[in-house]
């Protein structure tokens, strides 16, 4: 792992306002589990979320994609994502009921659950998330699928995402992500989502022994963990100025990476920038 001193802020070529999503709409061949869908009705939260009748696969899938980021992670995971999953009480015995996270999330920084079908269109999941409701699929990729998989199903959202929706600071982030999403136009649209991969989806934080991961593309993959702090990686101090106006390749290993000193840098941090953008009062 490569640490810099100084990183200029890049001016991505050609600044192009359209989001993630409406880039994704526009490609061909595209995976139709990758294109958003629009909520046509509440979504069920909390204890109206049925366990859904997963196979004897679907289960052996679990066990395996939960036991080998497990074994991975010691030495590398942040501390708070470890102790999100013992509150969880995260288990490879079987897939989690979200009816049951969402309780102990619930209990632990007042976040609740929401099923969704799918990946959602982004109003739909900023809504979500400004009122303290992760939205999380329920279906589990197949075996064929192990190593990586391009579309969202429940082994990221739950064991990527949920742990660190114990974390009061990371919570209370979250949430102001959403409301300032939706507030958010123009270039500063595709600015909030860099800042989102940097932190939510890949991010590192510094602790007394040593920098260690809480991001949950990166817990959730196989590839991604052993990458992540390896020498093969620049990592740069936490600086939303910078982080915004830094591109990213989705379907490469990342090899550069932004840590933070703490949660609450990060909260401070992402309410400075975005009421200097007039996206949070």
């Amino acid at each position: 792992m490569q640490e810099s001193q100084t990183l200029e802020t890049p001016t991505p070529q050609d600044e192009d306002d359209r989001s993630a999503y409406e880039k994704a709409a526009e490609q061909e061949d595209i995976d139709p589990r990758c294109i958003p869908q629009t909520l046509e009705a509440a979504p069920p939260v909390g204890e109206e979320i049925p366990y859904p009748d997963y196979s004897d696969e679907d289960q052996k899938n679990w066990r395996f994609l939960f036991n080998r980021q497990m074994k991975m992670l010691p030495g590398r995971a942040g501390e708070a994502f470890l102790r999100g999953v013992e509150i969880l009480d995260m288990t490879p015995d079987r897939i989690p009921a979200l009816a049951e996270l969402s309780k102990n999330m619930e209990a632990a920084t007042g976040w609740k659950i929401a099923r969704i079908p799918g990946l959602l269109h982004e109003k739909d999941f900023f809504n979500l998330l400004a009122n303290r409701l992760f939205p999380s699929t329920d279906y589990l990729r197949g075996s064929d699928e192990l190593d990586y998989t391009p579309a969202p199903d429940c082994f990221h959202d739950m064991f990527g995402h949920m742990p660190m929706l114990t974390q009061p600071a990371f919570a209370d982030f979250y949430q102001l992500f959403g409301k300032a999403a939706l507030n958010a136009e123009g270039a500063d649209r595709p600015r909030l989502e860099r800042l989102h991969w940097f932190t939510v989806e890949f991010g590192l934080i510094r602790q007394e022994n040593g920098t260690r991961i809480f991001g949950a593309g990166i817990l959730s993959s196989k590839n991604e963990v052993t990458h992540a702090l390896s020498d093969e990686v620049t990592v740069e101090p936490f600086d939303p100025e910078v982080i915004v106006e830094t591109d990213y390749d989705v379907w490469h290993l990342q090899d550069l990476l932004f840590a933070l000193d703490s949660f609450e840098q990060l909260v401070e941090g992402f309410r400075s920038w975005t009421r200097s953008r007039g996206l949070l009062d």
